[in-house]
């Protein structure tokens, strides 16, 4: 079985899975318009892959397209018989890797003893990274972690995951009690890289946390000799984050410097920002509208019109909508005054 990571060219830029953001309406946008080294799924519960019922209503966040390779899969949980079974399923869906998350901070994840919950029992984690390797027979399989959970415990933690030789490990650089309330210890991944060597094992170390751009990512490789980086909320808004080179802005009205657009989101035009979050509402409704609510979209809005005349207005309107059509036309009478 071919191990994808080890064909990737460094450094890698990948897009975080985000619950509710990262949906394959929004990977199909973002490959269009700048694709990532790497996708991941949004996280999936294997108890509830385990379940019939349960399955059939989760098959939908496991959904993927064609030019989404590599895609990994992520899944949670704490029993390694469904985590197992999970793995077995995804591989027979057609991913490219597993990845376990071990760093999700939501208490309702964390009372299945799964998420951020796994860094107090390492013997557990290693077990559940086990049974996954079992169930993808072949696929390359990773992990998602923090630091720690309400300290640093770099010199403990990493290596008990290092010790089951991950195709790749993403630590998220803030302890669970953190949240993002914080700056991203970034100060601690050269460490991180050096307990790597120093168990002399091939696992890829990503980076996670607070990277704006993917100039800004360069720069955290190059300080801490990590492998790469994972971006995450850089992503809102600006789906040319990892694209090569950037339409050219036509556009007389460009974005205002605001301290929450990064540089290169800067290049992309009033309309062509706008041309998209329509394009990205229609695919919501098209791929999701019968499974997931429409408000979901919503948080995208905030992103997208931001930073130029009349976009608070404009996020007003746009949080009243209910359908693509309205959106659509909102936008449209918003671009006719903008000429």
């Amino acid at each position: 079985m071919t191990n994808f990571w080890e064909k990737l060219k460094k450094p890698i830029f990948c897009l975080a899975p985000m619950a509710d953001v990262t949906d394959c309406a929004f990977r199909q946008i973002i490959a269009k318009y700048g694709k990532p080294d790497i996708f991941w799924t949004e996280f999936v519960s294997a108890d509830g892959l385990a379940h019939p019922v349960a399955r059939e209503k989760l098959l939908i966040d496991l959904r993927y397209s064609v030019d989404e390779h590599p895609i990994v899969a992520q899944i949670f949980g704490s029993k390694p018989e469904n985590i197992k079974n999970a793995a077995k399923l995804c591989k027979d869906l057609g991913f490219d890797g597993i990845d376990i998350n071990m760093g999700c901070p939501d208490k309702s994840i964390e009372k299945q003893c799964s998420g951020a919950a796994m860094i107090k029992n390492p013997k557990l984690a290693r077990e559940i990274i086990r049974a996954a390797r079992v169930g993808a027979a072949g696929l390359p399989i990773s992990v998602k972690t923090r630091i720690g959970y309400s300290k640093s415990e770099i010199e403990t933690w990493i290596p008990e995951l290092l010790k089951e030789d991950l195709a790749a490990l993403t630590v998220h650089l803030r302890t669970r009690k953190e949240m993002s309330d914080v700056e991203a210890h970034w100060d601690l991944m050269k460490r991180i890289v050096e307990i790597r060597n120093e168990m002399k094992v091939k696992t890829l170390i990503l980076g996670n946390g607070d990277a704006v751009d993917l100039k800004d990512a360069e720069q955290k490789v190059k300080e801490t000799g990590c492998d790469g980086v994972m971006l995450g909320r850089a992503i809102f808004g600006n789906p040319w984050l990892f694209a090569n080179s950037l339409p050219i802005n036509t556009d007389k009205t460009p974005m205002n410097s605001d301290k929450h657009i990064s540089v290169d989101q800067r290049v992309i035009s009033v309309h062509q920002r706008l041309a998209v979050l329509v394009e990205h509402t229609k695919l919501f409704e098209k791929m999701l509208g019968e499974h997931k609510n429409f408000a979901i979209m919503k948080k995208h809005y905030k992103a997208y019109a931001n930073g130029f005349e009349g976009a608070k207005e404009l996020r007003v309107k746009l949080m009243e909508t209910k359908t693509a059509g309205e959106v659509e036309k909102i936008v449209g009478e918003f671009i006719i005054v903008l000429k």
